[in-house]
């Protein structure tokens, strides 16, 4: 494995999961095949989960770690070519890009959609610079339209958790106050998409996805129909996707925020969520704390998943 955007990118699932298992027991095995490495971690957006874990993965793996905020920590950086550089960004990611790959063997990247334009957004402007410019393999901590490290996550815990062959697996649109990207949705119904579960994803009208990402899933504009008889729960907000709404707000209706009725739908479902979560919007405090609630499984399984990425990137090397 060359590059990281995609959990496509896994290969066959059995054997990805097979890997995962083996690091999550043996998290300490591969040491030596990161020594005199150097991981370079890019945030253009927060993070939490993300950053512990990626940067707890590579110890794991034996490397050194770089961190750095690009808003906080660097030059305000150009992304556009042709442009008159006489405002506040003097420097432009076109040279920054490479100087960056002198100083280290693989670059994570966090930047995410940014709503100015669908078409830079979709086409992964970022990403696929650092890509073509650094000269070092890639994976994304999240991007405009994939968040592969969480949805590679949310497949291991699934497989953890899940009761039978083929659960049903419900992800369902929740009211935010903000207008957050499509990325998680998308790359969760890719991931869904590539297993043998049966997946539904519901929301209210306007929250269509791109039908690239929905692919073979059923859409259900009805959540208790939806919910009805689910093995698990993945809730989330996004963003309308299409035409003229693209990122915004087009509802916060809090009869969608999961409780405890909606839960009693299911068949006794798992909840699951990437967080940061708002509480009592996305989810009721009774069903996150609940002993259904696999949040924080599904947060720890975040290290085995960017361990098992770095160490098929380390091997490629």
């Amino acid at each position: 494995m060359r590059h990281f955007t995609s959990v496509k990118q896994l290969g066959d699932l059995k054997e990805a999961f097979a890997k995962a298992r083996y690091v999550k027991e043996n998290p300490f095995a591969d040491q030596a095949l990161g020594r005199n490495r150097t991981l370079l971690m890019l945030f253009f957006n927060s993070s939490l989960r993300t950053r512990l874990s990626t940067q707890k993965a590579a110890m794991n793996l034996g490397m050194n770690v770089i961190v750095l905020d690009v808003n906080q920590g660097a030059w305000k950086l150009e992304t556009e070519r042709g442009v008159i550089m006489d405002g506040d960004r003097p420097e432009h990611l076109l040279e920054a890009i490479p100087v960056m790959g002198c100083y280290c063997d693989v670059i994570g990247v966090r930047s995410f959609a940014r709503f100015e334009s669908k078409e830079d957004d979709y086409n992964e402007k970022i990403l696929e610079q650092f890509i073509r410019y650094s000269g070092r393999p890639v994976f994304s901590m999240e991007a405009a339209t994939r968040h592969p490290l969480q949805t590679f996550a949310d497949m291991i815990t699934i497989e953890e958790y899940k009761k039978t062959e083929r659960p049903k697996v419900v992800m369902t649109w929740a009211p935010h106050p903000k207008a957050l990207p499509q990325a998680v949705p998308n790359s969760f119904a890719e991931g869904m998409n590539l297993t043998g579960y049966e997946f539904v994803i519901t929301h209210p009208e306007g929250y269509e996805l791109d039908p690239a990402f929905v692919g073979k899933a059923r859409v259900e504009y009805d959540q208790d129909k939806a919910f009805e008889g689910a093995d698990f729960i993945y809730a989330k907000n996004w963003a309308a996707y299409s035409g003229d709404n693209y990122g915004k707000v087009l509802n916060t209706d809090r009869r969608w925020t999961v409780d405890s009725r909606k839960m009693a739908l299911t068949n006794n479902a798992f909840f699951m969520h990437c967080l940061p979560v708002r509480r009592n919007m996305i989810v009721t405090d009774e069903v996150i704390e609940s002993p259904q609630s696999i949040v924080i499984p599904e947060a720890a399984n975040r290290v085995v998943s960017a361990q098992t990425v770095l160490k098929e990137i380390l091997l490629s090397l």
